[in-house]
């Protein structure tokens, strides 16, 4: 599993969301969204300091993402990516397995 984060999205993480120091953005599963990977799940976000990560990506910004091993279900070995809708001015997320994207 691979997590990256564009530089717009980095950046708008850091001015939008509140973070700590020595705290990340963590990525997670929750319940009563949507996603193309899981069927009532979707991501919520979560600035909280790692405790065991399978997947990190630290931005040129400084900020680190990450998602924890008790979140690897739901990912089923998709990548995500995460860019910034340009026009609604926040983040979107692309999943990934080998290779195809899937949205």
């Amino acid at each position: 599993m691979k997590l990256t984060v564009d530089e717009k999205a980095a950046n708008w993480f850091k001015d939008e969301v509140g973070i700590r120091e020595g705290a990340g953005i963590r990525i997670k599963a929750k319940i009563y969204g949507g996603s193309p990977v899981r069927e009532g799940f979707g991501l919520a976000i979560d600035p909280v300091e790692p405790m065991t990560p399978i997947a990190t990506f630290e931005a040129d910004n400084g900020v680190l993402f990450f998602i924890e091993d008790t979140d690897e279900w739901f990912f089923d070995e998709h990548d995500l990516m995460i860019t910034l809708n340009e026009k609604l001015k926040e983040p979107y997320y692309i999943y990934s397995k080998n290779g195809i994207a899937i949205n």
